[in-house]
C-alpha cells in the first residue's frame, strides 16, 4: 500500500470513528503520522499479505494514552477492516508506537549539563581569546585526555586521530581553532557531562595554563555558567604553587552564604571586595581557616570603602574595631538614636549592638583560627559550618552598613 492509498483509507476510518463517537481513536488517526509496512505473509488461500499501519506518536502523547492504547488500536482495527475487507483479502492492523524523532542533543539533556551551558562556556573562552589548548598544541593537549592512537582518523590518508589532528592543526593549521567542540570523536557538546567537565579541568591545568591569574579568571567565568546547572570547578591540589582543578556537584552552601556580598561590592563599586568574595567562595567549604580570615578582611575593606566615599579620614594603623566604630558614627547607627516611643526600641538597640560587635568577634576568631598567624603542630582548625557562620555574619554586617550608606544618599557627613 502506497502513502496516497493509505491516506484515502485513513480518511474514511477517521470519519467512521467520529460518527461513532470514538474521539480518542479519531484523534490518533488524524493528528499523528502513519506508515504502512508489510510485516508478514500467509500462504493460505493463495497467499495473504499481512500489513501493519504504525501511528508514530510523540513520547509525551504516547505516555498520556497509557492503558487506553490497546482499546484505541482495537477501535481503529475494526474500522480499517470495514474499509478494506470488501476490496482486499490482505490483513491490516493498527499499532500505536512512540515516534523516533528526537533532539540531536538528547545525551546532553539527560546528563544534567545542558548543551546551551556548554556552548556559553565555549563562547566565553572565545570572547576572552583564551585558546582551550593553552600553552600546548592540539595533539599534546588531547593526548592528556584521550588515547588518540586508538581513535579513528577523518582523513583517509591517516589511520588514527593523532596523525589526523596533527596534520590539520600543527602541520597545515587549516582547521578552525574551536574544531574540537564539533568533533564527533570527543562529543564535548553533546556527550556525557563528565567528559566535558574533565575537558574544562584540563583547560585550566597548570601545564596547559601556567599563568595562575589567567586560570583563576577563566575558572570564575566557567563557574558562573556551571553553578546554575549544578556543577562547579574547585581547587583540588597545587602543582608548583599553581592550582589544579577538579569538578564536583555544586552544593550551593558556600555560594549561598557569599552571594549577597556580591551585591554589596557592586553597589560600592569596590573591586578589591570582589576579589575577597571570590576567595571566600573558593574557601568556605574547603579551607575554613582562610574563609574566616577573609571574612574579617572583607568587613575591613567595606568599612574603609564607605569611610573613603564619605570623606572621613582614618589611619592605616587603625584596627578593625576602631574602623567599625567610626563607620557606626558616620552612618549614625548608634543605638541610642532610637526614640523611646518607637515600638520595639529596646529590641532594635540590642540587634544593632550585636551587629556592631560582629567585626570585633571576627577579628578575635581570626586570631584564634584564621589565616595570618603561625600555628603549632597540634593546631586543629574549625569545620566548614563554622566558616559559613563567620562568613554569614560578615555579610550581614556589610550588607546592612552598605544599604544604610546608600539610603543616606551617599552624602558626606
Amino acid at each position: 500500500m502506497n502513502q496516497e492509498s493509505l491516506e484515502i483509507v485513513l480518511g474514511t476510518v477517521h470519519n467512521l470513528l467520529v460518527a461513532e463517537g470514538m474521539t480518542d481513536a479519531a484523534t490518533v488517526v488524524s493528528q499523528f503520522p502513519a506508515r504502512a509496512e508489510q510485516t508478514g505473509f500467509d500462504n493460505w488461500n493463495g497467499g495473504t499479505e499481512i500489513w501493519t499501519i504504525y501511528f508514530d506518536v510523540p513520547a509525551h502523547d504516547y505516555a498520556r494514552l497509557g492503558p487506553r492504547r490497546e482499546q484505541i488500536e482495537e477501535q481503529i482495527n475494526g474500522r480499517i477492516k470495514a474499509v478494506m475487507e470488501p476490496e482486499s483479502q490482505d490483513w491490516y492492523s493498527a499499532s500505536i508506537v512512540p515516534a523516533r524523532t528526537i533532539a540531536k542533543d538528547w545525551r546532553a539533556e539527560g546528563s544534567t549539563l545542558p548543551r546551551e551551558v556548554r556552548q556559553n562556556i565555549v563562547d566565553g573562552l572565545r570572547l576572552e581569546d583564551a585558546h582551550w589548548q593553552g600553552a600546548l598544541n592540539d595533539v599534546e593537549f588531547l593526548s592528556r585526555l584521550y588515547d588518540l592512537d586508538q581513535l579513528p582518523s577523518f582523513d583517509r590518508r591517516y589511520t588514527d586521530a593523532a596523525s589526523d589532528i596533527w596534520q590539520h592543526t600543527v602541520n597545515n593549521s587549516d582547521w578552525d581553532n574551536d574544531w574540537v567542540f564539533g568533533d564527533a570523536r570527543f562529543a564535548l557538546l553533546g556527550g556525557a557531562a563528565d567528559k566535558f567537565l574533565r575537558f574544562l579541568c584540563e583547560v585550566v591545568h597548570p601545564i596547559v595554563r601556567p599563568e595562575r591569574d589567567e586560570a583563576l579568571r577563566i575558572v570564575s567565568h566557567m563557574n558562573d555558567q556551571l553553578r546554575p546547572a549544578g556543577w562547579e570547578l574547585i581547587e583540588e591540589e597545587r602543582i608548583g604553587g599553581r592550582p589544579r582543578f577538579a569538578y564536583r556537584k555544586f552544593t550551593h552552601q558556600g555560594a549561598r552564604v557569599v552571594s549577597r556580598a556580591r551585591t554589596v561590592a557592586d553597589a560600592l563599586d569596590a573591586g578589591w571586595m570582589a576579589k575577597e568574595i571570590q576567595r571566600l567562595e573558593r574557601s568556605v567549604d574547603i579551607d575554613p581557616d582562610l574563609a574566616i580570615g577573609t571574612s574579617k578582611d572583607l568587613v575591613e575593606t567595606c568599612c574603609k570603602t564607605i569611610l573613603t566615599k564619605s570623606g572621613v579620614e582614618y589611619t592605616r594603623a587603625m584596627k578593625l574595631g576602631d574602623l567599625t566604630k567610626l563607620v557606626v558614627k558616620t552612618l549614625a547607627l548608634v543605638p541610642e538614636g532610637i526614640p523611646e516611643e518607637a515600638r520595639g526600641a529596646e529590641n532594635i538597640r540590642k540587634i544593632l549592638r550585636s551587629l556592631s560587635s560582629i567585626p570585633h568577634n571576627l577579628a578575635e576568631l581570626r586570631g584564634l583560627y584564621g589565616t595570618g598567624h603561625g600555628r603549632d603542630g597540634k593546631h586543629l582548625g574549625l569545620q566548614p559550618r563554622h566558616a559559613r557562620l563567620a562568613v554569614a555574619s560578615a555579610v550581614a554586617f556589610i550588607e546592612f552598613i552598605s544599604e544604610t550608606y546608600q539610603e543616606r544618599g551617599e552624602t558626606k557627613p
